[in-house]
């Protein structure tokens, strides 16, 4: 077989490497540096048509094909990896699911101006319990009337905060695992849908990554894409593409590295001759080249596959899980050719070799894409029988927690109300310790999250603190990225671990990171104005509302009036034991002619009733599957 790229494939890549070796490549280290989006360069590239490469003309596109796309990819991340995925999110992951699933109506809202690069995309399946395995998906959407009320987060998403359309999945039925999800477009501004932080990564740093909150977010009807139960459908055909796209910067990566290295072993002169010509150096660059080779063959067969509607999803796996694979042995080499130099900040190797990494991770771990190459050759596991009714749902990352939330009341009567709980707890607040005690050694501590706002509101946090006999902590923006704090308070999974008895989080979401930091902590007490906030699902006791009244409030509450005796030596207080409350169990039916048992959780798909459907909501004419017999001559099981 002659495989040859076209001339117009060529000179698209040309055009493109000239944009990003021009635009892109003299500010790669700033956006690194600084963890910057490049919105102006990212604007431009979508005024030259680059956004919406694989869609029709009639939806804005540019009616190129899956390949020209993979090589729009590829010479990006060629230059800087994140700006390479960018790309590959927006358009893999952001327009696909819009140009598969959405009505006509959906694609002219929405996908036309996604492909001519006037907004951008993204997508929100990953959560907290929900990374490799969709079916944990916990964000739910309740149809009320004319909308769906959305709530929820999700995290670890790419184009986060900058992109403006968001590919959405909630659960819609419960309890039927992944048949129960559904998928929705969401809008950047609608009332309730916020942003957590930009993520502090170790790579791919010019790509936005953020956590999507939704706090009763309400998603006109029109808006669900596909059927209600399709997700899960909608996200795994999404992903088979976006594999693609991974691949290409992967491959994009490598070959950036691998130029590098070249050049530099050109240049680079030792015992009276430039490194080139060592034969150590040549088998390097000659291993990086086959292993180039070999991935852009497997990253283009599989583009060719989709462009021509063939099935495509192992070959976009194998594409992927090797790519990214040999793209770490690559930028291993090549940064070993640079010897000392290449591990300082500021070189390219340097930065490529930090880029890499998340190539082998996200759009599934190359883990997941050996069970995914394996399903195709070997057929799929079977599925495992449906959870029955009453199994408990899992535990908050904090574990089993009181979830006291107060709402009733004014303000003070719920500060109030916190305070008493808090002392028939056990909490002393007669006595104290220093503000600055270190956070592994506190009893108590009241930390500050982005959402007390300006640095003037620390004072209200440090006369908490002072009332309640604790320590100042923060959460890691505060510390790192506003530095109200020193680094030393910061509080979580990376940060200091508090394992003392009383945790007051003002202003704080509840990120992962955050949260595995005080789990230990005895009781967790969250403030906060957002009531869909993480924190609050792993609080012992809460109060919704804005901390420049609350926390106030709450100090008054706790000064006794009396300096603070010093506190005896800590006594770990015992947690309180808590019964989750069990779902009611699930009505089963059994038919009188046959024994066939009617299981609500499956459903009757040959009847077109759907997964989750109870017994007195079939419809009235529905018939034993198995021998025909009338509903009314079924009994419970």
């Amino acid at each position: 077989m002659y495989y040859k790229t076209s001339q117009e494939h060529e000179a698209l890549r040309a055009a493109i490497r000239e944009w990003a070796e021009r635009e892109i490549k003299p500010i790669a280290f700033m956006l690194d540096q600084n963890n910057q989006f490049p919105g102006e360069q990212i604007r431009d590239f979508a005024q030259r048509g680059y956004m919406g490469l694989p869609y029709p003309t009639e939806y804005g596109g540019a009616g190129k094909d899956i390949l020209s796309y993979a090589i729009a990819v590829e010479e990006l991340s060629r230059v800087d990896g994140g700006t390479g995925v960018i790309l590959s999110a927006h358009v893999s992951l952001g327009s696909y699911p819009i140009f598969a699933f959405g009505t006509e109506e959906q694609k002219q809202k929405y996908l036309v101006p996604l492909a001519k690069g006037e907004k951008i995309g993204a997508f929100g399946l990953t959560e907290p319990n929900a990374g490799s395995d969709a079916g944990g998906t916990e964000t739910t959407a309740e149809l009320v009337g004319d909308y769906y009320i959305l709530n929820g987060e999700k995290i670890f998403i790419t184009n986060g905060g900058e992109a403006d359309t968001y590919v959405v999945f909630a659960v819609t039925t419960p309890g039927i695992g992944t048949r129960g999800i559904s998928a929705f477009i969401v809008e950047k501004g609608w009332k309730g849908f916020t942003f957590g932080d930009h993520y502090d990564k170790m790579g791919i740093r010019s790509s936005a990554t953020a956590q999507l909150l939704f706090n009763n977010v309400k998603v006109p009807r029109e808006n669900l894409l596909g059927k209600e139960g399709q997700g899960f459908k909608v996200a795994m055909s999404t992903l088979d593409g976006g594999r693609i796209g991974i691949a290409a910067q992967a491959l994009g990566i490598a070959q950036g590295a691998y130029e590098a290295a070249v050049e530099y072993a050109k240049e680079r002169e030792q015992f009276g001759a430039p490194i080139a010509q060592l034969q150590a150096i040549q088998f390097k660059v000659a291993e990086m080249a086959t292993k180039i080779r070999a991935a852009r063959f497997m990253v283009y067969s599989a583009a060719e596959l989709k462009e021509h509607h063939e099935p495509y999803g192992m070959e976009a796996a194998m594409a992927k899980k090797y790519a990214s694979d040999i793209c770490l042995e690559v930028v291993n080499d090549a940064l070993q050719v640079f010897g000392g130099n290449g591990y300082l900040k500021g070189m390219e190797v340097e930065r490529a070799y930090r880029d890499a990494k998340i190539c082998t991770i996200y759009e599934g771990t190359n883990e997941i894409q050996n069970v995914v190459i394996a399903s195709y050759i070997l057929g799929k596991a079977a599925k495992a029988a449906p959870a029955a009714p009453g199994v408990k749902k899992k535990n908050p990352i904090t574990g089993p927690r009181k979830k006291m939330i107060l709402s009733d009341g004014s303000a003070k009567e719920r500060v109030e109300q916190l305070v008493q709980c808090l002392k028939e707890d056990g909490h002393d607040f007669s006595v104290g310790i220093d503000i600055d005690t270190p956070i592994i050694a506190a009893e108590r501590v009241v930390s500050a999250g982005k959402g007390i706002g300006s640095k003037e509101n620390m004072k209200l946090i440090e006369d908490l603190a002072k009332a309640a006999g604790a320590a100042v902590g923060s959460s890691r923006p505060v510390a790192e990225q506003l530095q109200y704090v020193p680094l030393n308070r910061y509080v979580g999974m990376s940060g200091q671990k508090f394992s003392g008895n009383l945790y007051i989080a003002c202003g704080i979401s509840g990120a992962t990171q955050h949260l595995k930091g005080i789990k230990e902590a005895a009781t967790i007490v969250a403030i906060n104005t957002n009531p869909n906030a993480p924190i609050f699902k792993n609080a012992d006791y809460g109060i919704v509302g804005d901390v420049n009244e609350i926390l106030p409030l709450l100090t008054a509450a706790l000064d006794t009036g009396k300096p603070k005796e010093p506190a005896p030596p800590m006594v770990k207080m015992k947690r309180a034991v808590i019964e989750e409350p069990q779902p009611a169990p699930v009505g089963r039916y059994v038919c009188l002619g046959c024994g066939y048992e009617y299981i609500p959780e499956n459903g009757d798909e040959d009847a077109e009733v759907r997964p989750g459907t109870s017994y007195k909501d079939l419809p009235e004419d529905w018939v034993c599957p198995e021998c025909g017999e009338e509903k009314a001559n079924f009994i419970p099981a």
